[in-house]
């Protein structure tokens, strides 16, 4: 397996990663396997706009809102000549 340094990275960054592994419970290394993995893959994804999107939040699940009853007969529409 291959080793990477990275040199020059900024301290701002490298806390964003430090916060950012924490939140996913990882260690810094694990997070930053990960993401490099993830831009790879998504490179070379063709999967379309919605299967990525239903990947990436479809764990998340969904919300159902009450539908409330019209209070008005539908109108139509009138098109300009």
């Amino acid at each position: 397996m291959a080793a990477i340094s990275i040199r020059g990275l900024d301290d701002e960054v490298r806390e964003r990663l430090r916060v950012r592994a924490a939140r996913n419970g990882r260690s810094m290394e694990a997070e930053i396997r990960e993401i490099l993995t993830t831009a790879v893959s998504d490179a070379e994804s063709s999967a379309d706009l919605f299967s990525t999107l239903l990947e990436r939040f479809g764990g998340a699940g969904g919300v159902e809102l009450p539908i409330p009853p019209r209070s008005s007969p539908a109108r139509s529409t009138d098109f300009p000549e």
